[in-house]
């Protein structure tokens, strides 16, 4: 078992100017908020806007971030690898964060050139997630807000994608597919929710590419969806494999079911390559993705679509997501792996934006639950 190491800082400044930064053929724009990017006046003084840390580790990224006023100062973490055909368990998960975490949040605080006493609130990832690494995240967090006596901001995960997809992109109201390797959903904001239009009614999108990738014995490192895709864009045979949408939801497990059950057959025959599978399984699980991410905008209207979560990095997901935009008139949103994947800074964003609105999570409430779903979250900052 590895340990990944990542530095992820932003190297642009969000200034509350529209900067277009090309990624992937889609346009990015870095924007703040409107009430952010007002300058904040008292008595003929400004005033300095708020700094929040975040703590992220609900599964097997370990990431501490802080972010101030839209600017994303630092955001360090780690991921724990486990050997080709493994995935990670929770326990051991958890052993991991706790053996790094204290120095992760000492990187961020130098990477941000801050004391503790230039921080105004600490959040963390409530939900959902791996039970023992998100009780060790917030068990930190928690020591850390009374040693430093800040006030506490429990972050829903989802929420905190969602966020800093919005930040980092400038999309302002956005149907939103968020895709990871625990939750697929697809989203959309109405009435103080983020409301779920259509999700897996199995498991998650992430969970089937990586235990595909077991099956194939591919490398974890930096990850298995990673190198899935990489093999991917070597395939040259579309395999026909289950096609499941139900209405607004997907279902992934007969797919991955049936693949583990053809896959060294077809193998060992020479039917195939494993380039060909990978290319085949991207192909049918986000052709599913795309067709309820449409359905989504038409129903809501929305020009706007927008991709975060882990998966979100691939770049055929964005591919032909972004078709399917502009087929409609829309315009695609999406990051690259600095926010796709887990990080501080996302659920530091997050707790920002409830700290502006007057949320923040009493001790006694700072428990973690492992089925928090997107639409239990009042989303108070948002008209």
């Amino acid at each position: 078992m590895t340990t990944g190491t990542e530095k992820q800082v932003c190297p642009i400044q969000f200034n509350g100017i529209c900067c277009p930064v090309p990624f992937n053929g889609i346009s990015l724009k870095r924007r703040l908020s409107a009430p952010a990017t007002q300058q904040s006046l008292q008595k003929g003084r400004e005033v300095a806007m708020p700094v929040v840390i975040g703590f992220e580790g609900s599964a097997n990224k370990i990431g501490v971030g802080i972010v101030r006023d839209g600017e994303v100062l630092s955001n360090p973490r780690r991921t724990y690898i486990t050997p080709p055909g493994q995935g990670f368990l929770p326990g051991d998960t958890a052993r991991h964060h706790r053996s790094c975490v204290l120095a992760i949040l000492q990187e961020a605080l130098q990477e941000a050139g801050l004391k503790p006493a230039d921080i105004d609130a600490v959040a963390f990832t409530k939900g959902p997630g791996m039970g023992a690494p998100l009780v060790t995240v917030a068990v930190v967090a928690r020591t850390v807000a009374q040693l430093w006596g800040k006030p506490l901001l429990g972050v829903n995960h989802c929420v905190g994608h969602i966020e800093m997809g919005r930040l980092v992109t400038g999309a302002q109201n956005p149907t939103v597919l968020y895709v990871s390797g625990g939750n697929t959903q697809v989203i959309a904001y109405s009435e103080h929710r983020y409301r779920i239009f259509g999700e897996t009614i199995d498991i998650a999108v992430g969970n089937c590419l990586d235990r595909f990738a077991r099956v194939l014995k591919i490398s974890n490192d930096p990850s298995p969806g990673y190198n899935i895709e990489q093999m991917a864009k070597k395939g040259q045979k579309l395999v026909e494999l289950p096609y499941t949408v139900k209405g607004m939801d997907v279902s992934f497990s007969g797919i991955l079911s049936h693949i583990e059950d053809v896959a060294h057959r077809m193998l060992a025959a020479r039917e195939c390559t494993p380039e060909d599978l990978c290319f085949s399984l991207q192909e049918t699980l986000f052709a599913m993705l795309v067709e309820i991410t449409e359905r989504a905008m038409a129903h809501t209207g929305s020009h706007e679509a927008l991709i975060v979560g882990g998966v979100g990095c691939n770049e055929r997901l964005q591919e032909m997501t972004a078709i399917m935009c502009r087929e409609r008139g829309a315009k695609l949103f999406a990051t690259d792996e600095r926010f796709c994947i887990d990080n501080g800074a996302m659920i530091a964003q997050a707790g920002w934006e409830m700290l502006r609105a007057g949320q923040v999570t009493p001790l006694e409430d700072s428990w973690i639950t492992q089925r928090y779903r997107t639409d239990e979250v009042e989303v108070t900052w948002c008209d």
